[in-house]
Order: C-alpha cells, then sequence, then structure tokens
C-alpha cells in the first residue's frame, strides 16, 4: 500500500520571495491576510519550484480569483511571479498603478503591438524572473471547468528560451468568484487547491522551434499535463 501524500513534510522558504520590489511587497501585505481569511489553502508541490533562475509557471484559468491565490501560492514558496497582461486592467485608478510598479506586464492583445508581449516575456526570463502564463489566455469557456485548447505562445517562449515550464492545476477559486461573475463568496472559507508537478519535459522539440507543428505538439503536451493535475485535484477524469 502506498503512503499517502504528506503536506506537512516541506516547510516553505522563509524570508523575501526571488523577484519582489517595494510595490509587490506591499501588494502582497494587503492581499494575504485578506486571502487567508477567505480561502483554506490546499498547496502541494510547492518544494519543486526552482528557488532562483528563469522559469515559467502555467496553470488553469477558472475564476478572476486565480492570480491572486495562485500568486499567493508561488509567493509563499519563495518566488514573486511576473504576468502578461491585459492591457485594460493597468488602467484601472491605483490597482493598475500598483500592479505596473509590482513588475507586471500590459500586454495589448489582437493589435499590432501584441508582439511586444513576447518580448517583454523574453526579457523577463532573461532578468532570472518567474513567469506566470495562463495558457488558454481567458478564463475557460467549457462548460465542465475543463482546461480548453491553448494558445502557442507558452510552447514557443519555453522553446525559446530553454526556460523550464512547471505545469500547476487550480480548483476551488470558481466557488469563490465563479467564471465570469463578479459576485464573491466570502463565508464560509473555501478550499482552494494548487498542485504543482514536475518540469515538462520538451527535450523532444529542442530545435524545432520554427516548426509549426511542433509548437502545436509541445503546446498540447503542456495541457495536457495540465488538465492530469486537475483530474489529480478534482478526483475525476475528462472524458
Amino acid at each position: 500500500m502506498s503512503r499517502p501524500e504528506s503536506r506537512i513534510s516541506y516547510q516553505p522558504p522563509q524570508g523575501k520571495p526571488l523577484g519582489t520590489n517595494a510595490a509587490f511587497r506591499f501588494g502582497a501585505a494587503v492581499m494575504r491576510p485578506i486571502l487567508n481569511l477567505i480561502v483554506k489553502r490546499d498547496w502541494r508541490g510547492g518544494e519543486k519550484l526552482p528557488a532562483r533562475g528563469p522559469a515559467i509557471v502555467v496553470c488553469n484559468h477558472i475564476s478572476y480569483l486565480d492570480p491572486l491565490t495562485f500568486s499567493h501560492f508561488l509567493y509563499n514558496n519563495g518566488r514573486a511571479p511576473r504576468y502578461l497582461g491585459k492591457e485594460s486592467v493597468f488602467r484601472i485608478p491605483i490597482i493598475g498603478f500598483i500592479i505596473k510598479a509590482a513588475g507586471q506586464i500590459p500586454v495589448s492583445r489582437e493589435s499590432k503591438d501584441a508582439i511586444k508581449g513576447m518580448e517583454h516575456a523574453v526579457a523577463v526570463l532573461q532578468a532570472g524572473h518567474l513567469l506566470g502564463v495562463y495558457p488558454e489566455g481567458t478564463l475557460t469557456r467549457d462548460e465542465n471547468l475543463w482546461p480548453m485548447k491553448a494558445k502557442t505562445g507558452v510552447a514557443r517562449l519555453a522553446l525559446a528560451t530553454g526556460a523550464p515550464i512547471y505545469p500547476c492545476a487550480s480548483w476551488g477559486p470558481e466557488k469563490v468568484i465563479p467564471p465570469y461573475g463578479k459576485k464573491i463568496k466570502l463565508f464560509p472559507r473555501t478550499k482552494v487547491s494548487v498542485l504543482m508537478g514536475d518540469p515538462v519535459d520538451l527535450s523532444r522539440f529542442k530545435g524545432r522551434e520554427s516548426d509549426p507543428v511542433a509548437i502545436e505538439e509541445a503546446t498540447e503536451l503542456i495541457m495536457d499535463e495540465i488538465t492530469r493535475l486537475l483530474e489529480k485535484l478534482r478526483g475525476v477524469t475528462d472524458l
């Protein structure tokens, strides 16, 4: 009989997470206590997150709360992530100023400036940061909340830079803020689970960064890993 997975043997890193700045620390100081009041943390696999160096973390997207709960998971495991976000969010008074000062990156999607998003992402990784990506590009529209077909940007980025990709799955934020909803459930506290897996092995695609078939296959492999982790969290299979 296999031993149950331990959730207490791993001790998260102590001290200031790598990649923080004054704005990030301010945001964390405000949001972490609030999140602790409304969610019960079920975090697994955080010990797999590299302590330093460039890396990409990818996760399914089921709620507007996702960036906060996922960042909380990463921050408490020693890394302050950088995200590519919709430019419109950065125009929100005060919030936009804080997230931009914290190092988050505005992207003009579906425009001639969209290519700058990839350039910024490469720069983030070259600077040794942790880059957070939701490969689907938006909240899932699947009626059962399984991941949709992803955009190929994250696979292109990984193959171009050589940065490792760590797949993650999240389940629970959709109970706090339903997909595409705005109403927030504050009490009782909701369990939010995040599970991180081992790095996705993309070695078979090395040297094929310009091959559309290889990019599609790499993207599917990344999403398969996310789905497998989500199946584990939910205890059901995406048929």
